[in-house]
């Protein structure tokens, strides 16, 4: 494998790390990178192709559980295991709860359930990432303009339930390719009275059990065709991926509560604007 090939595994990992939490939507971004290498004639045939983007996605995942490594310990109770616990959260005040994560969780994840095989085969086109990309920006637009003046929910642990699910059932539109999951959850947790930085720790934290479901049924599904040849494109995905999504998260994380969200959906407009000249003139 020669060091071009690696290269482009490196660009790739960048795409990755840098779009999956940013609500500009990483399909849109893949898409266009698709049609740039994963589609051309090398060793990445079609399967090959997929079951990469898994172990690149599996990088940002892994960069999600270093940034909130602390909030995970919390969430799964091993704090109080090991009989410490992190300030104001451990000696009583107020905290996120599993429970909230998963009512966040269930209803994108009961519908991704049921319709996987649709979307799989009939909304995985430019077209459909089109309509998507404007949609979603459109909810971003919207939800800068109606939010409350002052949230309710400054922090992640004064979550209500209500809220959550209110997050919850919005996410069911990020199953739309390109509508982009953090675009819909950021947006429904700021309508629904939570601070920017509310509404994206929050998406953060539901991303890791969301993408780490869908990485492991994608690799399970696409595990016949992992090639040893490929070894070093994925390890070299992997890494980048996990390097600039690490990068990604936290730039993101202080720069949300100072632009909020118009900018990224000005940014997305654009993108759709770019791949339909592209793709259809």
């Amino acid at each position: 494998m020669d060091i071009f090939t690696v290269l482009k595994a490196i660009l790739l990992g960048l795409v990755e790390g840098l779009t999956e939490f940013a609500p500009v939507s990483s399909t849109g971004h893949m898409i266009i990178v698709d049609d740039m290498w994963l589609k051309s004639k090398t060793f990445l045939t079609p399967p090959v192709a997929n079951t990469f983007k898994v172990v690149i996605q599996l990088g940002s995942i892994l960069a999600v559980v270093v940034m909130f490594r602390r909030r995970f310990v919390e969430l799964l109770g091993l704090d109080r295991l090991a009989g410490g616990g992190a300030g104001e959260r451990a000696a009583g005040g107020p905290r996120l709860k599993l429970g909230q994560v998963i009512v966040g969780l269930l209803p994108a994840g009961v519908l991704g359930v049921l319709t996987e095989d649709f979307i799989d085969n009939h909304l995985f086109t430019t077209e459909t990432v089109l309509v998507g990309l404007v949609l979603g920006a459109l909810l971003m637009i919207a939800a800068d303009r109606l939010r409350p003046k002052t949230p309710s929910t400054e922090t992640v642990d004064r979550l209500t339930y209500k809220q959550a699910l209110t997050v919850g059932l919005v996410q069911c539109f990020s199953l739309w390719p390109g509508f982009s999951r953090s675009g819909a959850t950021i947006s429904a947790g700021v309508l629904a009275g939570m601070s920017h930085k509310a509404a994206a720790d929050f998406t953060f934290i539901m991303a890791v059990p969301i993408m780490a479901g869908a990485s492991l049924i994608s690799f399970v599904k696409n595990f016949d065709d992992f090639t040893v040849a490929a070894i070093p494109f994925f390890v070299a995905g992997f890494v980048s991926a996990f390097v600039f999504a690490m990068i990604s998260i936290r730039y993101f994380l202080k720069l949300i509560d100072r632009v909020k969200l118009v900018p990224f959906a000005i940014y997305r407009l654009a993108l759709a604007a770019v791949i339909a000249w592209v793709y259809f003139f």
